[in-house]
């Protein structure tokens, strides 16, 4: 078997604890709001607070590679991933809580620019839609478990027990990085010291890149968070709210592949991406009919969302081999200055409407400007080649 593709399985397990770790808060909201007393605005404020680190230790961390493996750093980032959820389980305050998901964020940041480094160095002009697209679904698919996993254990046990299961989750997939991701086929090194070494030209085209992929995953962060208080105000409960929206989260991880796939053998990545947004769009207004709720969701996660790793293979094409780390720095960097206050603008627009149908015109909003700045990505990608 190509190494390359047991590598990418180990890098998909121990990374799916990202997105399992990040769902923590979302499927305890309601325990954190009855408990603890917080309204929506401070529980988006604690979702969007995972990505907050990203704004300031995106470009350090694409430095660091100068100094560590790759390996250790995917490892070192999934340690602090567990480090925040245990100190989110012993919380009792939002100024805690907030406190562990900063911690958490900081790991996210390390874990998820060096196994997307891993990814690119071993997939570069061979494959790569279709690795990204495995890839990026480890994250969509630790989301899905959270969905369903933890709110079984708040209502089996309490809150808490999400925090930790999580933390546990991604301790293990530390240790698998560590131990047994070595020799990675095609690896590159920067070279050049601390020295910011991206030209303009890479500069200006890995700055739209990250757009077109920041306004994607913010859409589908606020459909996440807010999606199931529609379905609630339909007449669901939360159990089942949270299980129908995470279908779409489940689908993905199939349809992505496919989507990938698709784009590999066709070489039609733009229209595919267009098509997909408009079905998102779609498949969000479908919400508000109740008995729509599970053909909406499915078609979130069929089509709507099923374009990620196309996305994040833009990042190939902005940057040079050389400058791989520090590129992925900058681009993460704005992807987090984007991600980190969408979930708060969310909570904000239901709290001062206390209507659902805000958050998700919201979410329409950030997916049409996925379609725009996709555009613009060809646009000055003609004009400026690296």
């Amino acid at each position: 078997m190509d190494r390359r593709w047991t590598i990418l399985a180990l890098l998909f397990a121990a990374r799916i604890g990202l997105g399992f770790q990040f769902q923590t808060l979302g499927s305890v909201s309601s325990n954190l709001v009855e408990e603890l007393g917080l309204n929506y605005t401070k529980i988006g404020t604690l979702i969007g607070l995972f990505m907050v680190p990203g704004m300031l230790l995106s470009i350090p961390a694409g430095l660091a590679g100068q100094f560590f493996s790759d390996r250790f750093i995917v490892g070192l980032g999934l340690l602090a991933l567990g480090t925040g959820g245990a100190v989110a389980a012993t919380s009792e305050s939002f100024e805690l809580l907030a406190a562990a998901r900063l911690i958490c964020g900081v790991g996210f940041v390390f874990a998820n620019i060096y196994s997307a480094k891993i990814v690119a160095d071993m997939f570069a002009g061979k494959e790569l839609a279709t690795a990204m697209s495995a890839f990026v679904m480890s994250w969509p698919f630790g989301i899905a478990m959270g969905q369903v996993g933890h709110g079984w254990l708040a209502a089996s046990f309490d809150w808490q027990m999400a925090f930790l299961v999580a933390s546990a989750y991604c301790v293990s997939g530390a240790l698998l990085v560590v131990i047994f991701c070595r020799q990675v086929p095609g690896a590159t090194t920067q070279k050049g010291g601390l020295r910011f070494s991206l030209s303009r030209n890479e500069i200006v085209l890995t700055l739209i890149a990250s757009l077109v992929w920041a306004s994607f995953n913010a859409g589908y962060v606020v459909y996440l968070s807010f999606a199931p208080e529609v379905l609630i105000a339909g007449g669901y409960d939360t159990a089942s709210a949270l299980g129908v929206i995470s279908l779409a989260s489940w689908v993905m991880i199939f349809s992505s592949i496919v989507c990938g796939l698709i784009v590999d053998r066709s070489g039609k990545a733009d229209l595919v991406l267009y098509v997909c947004m408009a079905a998102a769009i779609a498949a969000l207004m479908m919400l508000f009919i109740t008995p729509l709720a599970v053909p909406s969701s499915l078609l979130f996660g069929l089509l709507g969302i099923a374009p990620a790793g196309v996305i994040m293979a833009l990042t190939v094409q902005a940057i040079k081999p050389e400058n791989r780390a520090i590129g992925m720095g900058l681009f993460f960097t704005i992807y987090f200055l984007v991600q980190v206050p969408a979930p708060t603008i969310a909570g904000w627009l239901y709290d001062l409407s206390t209507d659902e149908i805000w958050p998700i015109l919201f979410a329409v909003a950030l997916f049409v400007f996925t379609a725009i700045a996709n555009l613009a990505f060809r646009f000055v990608q003609k004009r400026l080649p690296i």
